[in-house]
């Protein structure tokens, strides 16, 4: 297959299941797991709240550096077994691996180390499966295969949180379940996804690495990056710190706050799937991705503004719905145009590694940001309310971006390399 032969029905399965398995790995964690894990007593709930945003930005900052370094080496590969598979397989049982220990270990430091193994695994295998999509799609299906890695990422919350939850799982069984998600099913996709050997005269120099960051200089690339960091950082304060809230913030029991936020998790899901394969089929067929992405971001920003207003568990639940339709189609809109602007079609995986890391980035900052924002005013009123304010700064940076003559910035960049 090439990027100008359509995919079929298999491809699109097997590429929908990689992406259920990633999402559903790392975020189950993150929504559920960790902030069990890192809880502490009512009358020291802060601690808790900033341990959890800490452990999840350092393991955010690692996989910021292992998806581009890793997209740039499968870039280069000239494996007769493909560029992308051989990484794809790593990414998925380091993640497994560590997935175990973290269960393993009690105490933040330990935790977040355990937690740096699984974010390292989880972004190898992210760089791997995402450069398949301007490997090998044509661009008429490039927004229905970043609809099926939207609407994957809130599947995959409800399938992670809610078979964790309706089990009455503890957390290491919890985690058990998830290594043996990604070990299974990820391993299953990276060897049944087609991955031919690249043409060795399509393959940049193992010695450009350095050069070949000029790619970071294609302005309208580096506005869509600033663009997509700044409402993944709107998202993660809105979303990341959802558990403690209910517990501190709404004051609702334990027991009580994991089945409200399954059942926050389930709303956030219909709306973020719906929006992430309407908004993808709408985009392939009549193009506008830009002006589509932007409104996402004021969608999303409309759901921290709703808590704000009226912080209640009702309230909460319309804001999850506001959150999944803005998110839904921003994740999925806005991976689309990125792949329109790739500044090299020699460096996908590379490029869009580096797209991958503003929403881990973002993933990172966020948690943090918001642990701080509470510690500040004692409360999440605050964090919501910038959680609205950096969406529609997203939304203002993505919209600085063009896609107008792409090959002119092709030869560009190759010539500044």
């Amino acid at each position: 297959m090439t990027a100008t032969s359509r995919a079929g029905a298999r491809w699109m399965t097997m590429f929908t299941l990689a992406w259920l398995a990633i999402w559903t790995v790392q975020l189950t964690p993150v929504q559920l797991l960790l902030p069990l894990q890192l809880d502490t007593s009512e009358e020291d709930w802060v601690r808790g709240v900033v341990s959890s945003g800490l452990v999840l930005g350092v393991g955010g900052l690692a996989g910021i550096v292992a998806g581009p370094l890793v997209g740039a080496v499968s870039d280069r590969s000239r494996s007769a077994r493909g560029r992308r598979r051989p990484w794809a397989l790593v990414g998925v049982w380091v993640a497994a691996v560590f997935l175990v220990l973290t269960g393993l270990v009690e105490g933040p430091w330990l935790v977040g180390a355990c937690w740096v193994g699984v974010s390292v695994g989880v972004s190898v295998a992210s760089a791997a499966f995402t450069a398949l999509i301007a490997d090998q799609l044509p661009p008429s299906q490039r927004g229905a295969a970043s609809s099926a890695v939207g609407s994957s990422q809130a599947v995959g919350i409800v399938l992670g949180v809610g078979l964790v939850v309706l089990l009455g799982l503890g957390v290491l069984a919890g985690y058990l379940l998830l290594a043996g998600v990604i070990a299974v099913v990820g391993t299953a996709t990276a060897l049944l996804l087609p991955d031919p050997p690249a043409d060795t005269a399509d393959l940049p120099s193992r010695s450009e690495f350095g050069p070949r960051l000029a790619s970071l200089r294609d302005r309208d690339f580096a506005w869509m990056l600033s663009g997509r960091l700044v409402t993944n950082i709107g998202n993660a304060l809105g979303t990341a710190l959802f558990l403690f809230f209910l517990l501190h913030g709404l004051g609702q029991p334990s027991a009580q706050a994991q089945d409200n936020l399954l059942l926050l998790i389930v709303v956030y899901t219909v709306f973020v799937v719906a929006a992430s394969v309407g908004t993808g089929i709408l985009s392939d067929r009549r193009g506008g991705r830009r002006g589509l992405t932007v409104a996402a971001t004021v969608v999303q920003a409309a759901s921290g503004v709703a808590i704000v207003l009226a912080p209640t568990f009702g309230m909460t639940l319309v804001a999850a719905a506001l959150m999944g339709v803005g998110y839904g189609a921003f994740s999925t809109v806005g991976l689309a145009f990125a792949t329109d602007l790739l500044p090299d079609e020699r460096d996908h995986a590379r490029d869009l590694g580096i797209v991958n890391v503003t929403a881990a980035l973002g993933q990172l900052i966020g948690p943090v940001a918001g642990a701080g924002l509470v510690a500040l005013v004692g409360g999440f009123w605050l964090v919501f309310l910038m959680a609205a304010v950096l969406s529609l700064v997203g939304g203002g940076l993505t919209a600085m971006a063009r896609t107008a003559s792409r090959a002119d910035t092709t030869a560009r960049t190759r010539t500044a390399a």
